[in-house]
């Protein structure tokens, strides 16, 4: 399933859990961490399993971000499966092992509540400081519910004691450019989704758009939104687009033209079977795209 937009909505907020249904995001991740006050936290699990338990609006799944196990995360856990959300998105791992415990959990959950399909798992997996140590360790523990990947510099840089996750040009400060980049790493290690982190500024569409439209050219899948007007650019620049779609099948039909033969001409360049397995992928993530929007 190919899932390009993960909007964040509080999950004590009716009006924006409302809102959200609309939003044309391919997800939303109903939020029981770190939008919703300590003293709301019951009131906000009892507000998603009900939400989840309700008819849907809507495409989108539904993803309830828990919180941490050791901060009330089983006591999500108990309260929204029962109501089969799509996915959990698990924050502050400090690697696969974390998710191997709550796999476990998820397990018994599922076979207690009669949940028919496995809830997958999306951690952020540099929140804390031994997170980036253990992305290497994803390929290496089989971890069967994990959809993706994605990753975070907000709790990274409290943790460390930073000032700021930005350098004096305004970008990523070297340890989250580091982090960022060993986590597409994982995922793609992985061959699971590679989710690129959230874009603070939601008033800036045009700045959104190009900072997407890089992080699909280095691989990422989607992005997380913060807001519901960051996600028509996020879906528009994780889609292919209609040139690259041409591209790709210009490709395909070259190769196809001449079985077993490993380079092939196009348009003066020369191909060779990489130039190929990238275009089938395109073609493969634009057909998903295309009929996740006819079962809309």
């Amino acid at each position: 399933m190919t899932l390009r937009s993960f909007l964040f909505v509080p999950g004590d907020s009716e009006k924006k859990l409302a809102k959200g249904a609309g939003s044309g995001a391919d997800a939303l991740i109903l939020d029981l961490e770190d939008s919703v006050a300590p003293t709301r936290k019951a009131l906000a699990r009892d507000m998603v399993r009900d939400y989840l338990a309700a008819p849907r609006a809507g495409g989108s799944e539904l993803w309830v971000r828990m919180n941490p196990l050791a901060d009330g995360g089983l006591d999500d856990l108990v309260g929204v499966v029962r109501a089969a959300p799509d996915g959990i998105v698990v924050p502050k791992v400090d690697g696969p092992a974390d998710l191997v415990r709550i796999s476990a959990f998820l397990d018994a959950l599922e076979r207690r509540d009669g949940v028919a399909r496995p809830i997958r798992l999306l951690p952020v997996a540099t929140e804390t400081p031994r997170a980036p140590f253990g992305l290497a360790h994803y390929h290496d523990t089989p971890v069967p519910r994990l959809f993706g990947l994605t990753w975070g510099a907000e709790d990274l840089s409290t943790a460390v004691g930073a000032s700021t996750n930005r350098d004096r040009s305004g970008q990523w400060a070297f340890t989250y450019r580091m982090v960022r980049s060993q986590c597409l790493l994982a995922a793609k290690a992985c061959g699971v989704a590679a989710i690129e982190t959230l874009y603070a500024d939601f008033r800036d569409d045009a700045g959104l758009r190009e900072d997407c439209a890089e992080a699909s050219r280095e691989g990422f899948t989607g992005r997380i939104a913060i807001h519901p007007d960051q996600v028509a650019g996020i879906n528009e620049a994780f889609s292919p687009s209609p040139a690259e779609i041409e591209h790709a099948r210009r490709v395909v039909e070259a190769f196809s033209a001449a079985p077993g033969v490993g380079v092939v001409g196009l348009d003066g360049k020369m191909l060779d079977i990489p130039h190929l397995k990238q275009a089938e992928q395109v073609l493969a993530r634009a057909d998903a795209i295309s009929s996740r929007g006819a079962r809309s």
